[in-house]
Order: C-alpha cells, then sequence, then structure tokens
C-alpha cells in the first residue's frame, strides 16, 4: 500500500491535489482541540459581526465565533463520515470476499441480502429513522445506521474481485497448503482488495457526509451536536441570507466543498491506478 501510495504522490496530480484540500480541512478541524470556546456555548462573542481581525470568519447571531465553531463542525463531520465508511467496508469486505470466495449458496443468500439493501430507499429509511428513535437519535446511532445500509454497492465490486482471484493458481496453492479459509481471505486475498476499499472509503465518506449534511440542514439529526449540516440548519434558522449574515454559510460551505472536492479526486486517482492501462500510461508518460 505504502508503494501505491508512493506512485500516485510521484506520478498524479489529481491525488496531489486532493491530498494538499483533505489536508488543509483536516488540519482545520485538528484546531478544535485547541479551542478557547466550548462547541456548545452561545453569546461568547458580540453577534452578527462579519469577518475582522478579531473574527476571522465573523460571527454569527448566536453570538458564536465562526471560526472556531467551524473547525469543530468540521471534526464532526469529517469523524461521522470516517466512522460510516470504516463499519460499511468492514460489511462489504467480509460479505463480497466470502460471497465471491464459496459460491454456490452462500453466494446466492448473501447476494440476495446485498441486492435488498441495494434497493432500499435510502434517505425516505434514514428520515423514518429519526421519527422513530427521535428521543435517543444520536451521532453515533446516526452512523451505526447508515453505515448498515450503505455497504451493499461495494460488497457486489469486492464480490466480483475475489471471484476472479478464487481461480488463481496462488489460491489452489494455499488451499493444498492446508490453510483456512479466513487465512486465504485475509492473507491472500484481502491484499489484492485494498485499493479497491481506498477508493471506495472515500466514495462512501462523501456519501454519508452529503447525506448528513443534508439530515442536519433539514433538523432530522441531533442539531445540538456541531456539525456542517447543524451550522446551515442554524443559519437557516436565524434567515443568515436574508439578513446580511452570508459568512454564517458561506465558510462551511467552502471548506465542505473542498473536502468533498478532495475526497472525489482521491477516489479517482486510486479508481485510474486500479485500472492497469491507465496505471501504465501515467507512469510512461513521467506525470501529468
Amino acid at each position: 500500500m505504502l508503494a501505491i501510495l508512493r506512485d500516485l504522490l510521484r506520478y498524479n496530480i489529481e491525488f496531489r491535489i486532493g491530498l494538499l484540500l483533505v489536508g488543509t480541512v483536516l488540519g482545520m478541524a485538528m484546531l478544535s482541540f485547541v479551542s478557547p470556546y466550548s462547541p456548545i456555548d452561545v453569546y461568547v462573542a458580540p453577534p452578527d459581526v462579519p469577518p475582522s481581525e478579531a473574527y476571522w470568519f465573523g460571527t454569527s447571531s448566536r453570538g458564536q465565533d465562526v471560526f472556531w465553531q467551524l473547525t469543530f463542525a468540521l471534526r464532526n463531520t469529517l469523524a461521522f463520515g470516517f466512522v460510516v465508511a470504516i463499519l460499511s467496508r468492514i460489511l462489504s469486505l467480509l460479505i463480497g470476499l466470502v460471497a465471491g470466495y464459496k459460491g454456490g449458496w452462500v453466494d446466492r443468500v448473501l447476494m440476495s441480502i446485498n441486492d435488498t439493501f441495494i434497493i432500499i430507499p435510502l434517505f425516505p429509511i434514514l428520515i423514518l429513522f429519526y421519527f422513530v428513535l427521535r428521543d435517543s437519535m444520536s451521532w453515533v446511532l446516526l452512523a451505526v445506521i447508515m453505515a448498515c445500509l450503505g455497504w451493499a454497492y461495494d460488497a457486489r465490486l469486492i464480490r466480483s474481485v475475489a471471484m476472479g482471484l478464487k481461480t488463481r493458481e496462488f489460491t489452489q496453492t494455499s488451499l493444498f497448503s492446508g490453510m483456512t479459509t479466513r487465512e486465504i481471505l485475509t492473507r491472500e486475498h484481502l491484499p489484492y482488495v485494498m485499493p479497491i476499499v481506498f477508493s471506495t472509503t472515500m466514495n462512501n465518506m462523501n456519501w454519508s457526509i452529503g447525506l448528513e449534511v443534508t439530515l442536519s440542514v433539514l433538523g432530522f439529526t441531533d442539531i445540538n451536536t456541531p456539525t456542517i449540516g447543524g451550522m446551515i440548519y442554524w443559519a437557516n434558522q436565524h434567515t443568515a441570507i436574508v439578513a446580511g449574515i452570508w459568512w454564517w454559510i458561506a465558510f462551511p460551505v467552502i471548506f465542505i466543498v473542498m473536502a468533498f472536492v478532495g475526497l472525489y479526486l482521491l477516489a479517482v486517482s486510486m479508481n485510474e491506478y486500479i485500472d492497469p492501462r491507465s496505471r501504465l500510461a501515467r507512469v510512461g508518460g513521467g506525470g501529468s
């Protein structure tokens, strides 16, 4: 994996740009650990102050410094996307590798479950979960629910790779040497699907962050936990655009767009690397 990252950094400008954008957003999020304010405190600063030397991103109508509030919002939003992506990657890897390797009735049963999750309309289901679990809906619970709903497409992709690996000579050699199914999947097959896992992780983070922002803007999440969607929700509640408090919405939108574009470029770069023809053309050309 380190060799792959080295090649991407050397030959792929899209990967470098994506890494720079995501790194900038992560750096902003890390500043939350040195914030002079608590993320839930209000009226700690003069309200509705435009960007200035004292308040770089201005202040909100709730008396919060938008710069420091944004650091907490980015940290929570990125952490949310990461948790959803990791949990759903575990599910997609487990189901995809087992289905592709085992085949037969195991594959049919797992893919039937997989296809059921693919056709589920996710957004209405998430809204339904919110109304059923409104009193107990938390950041963590929403992440678990979304992870349980967001693995199916990638599991089918991993399965297709695993089906090809099953017929390779090294798999047969491992089987005859007495390796168990778990050992074959983790030691022999897993390294081959890791580039796909990296790419789908970036895409899944974009998907989960986008849904979380949408749900938060509509008020269908825990709005007391600072997130990008939560910031936009409160700005909308205080009619920030009508009142001319543009900075309350502009800066969260700018940084979340940077995150989306950065993650997208990282995913595209890895997809290109996975394709042998694209990789050889890129490396052979000496860069972008």
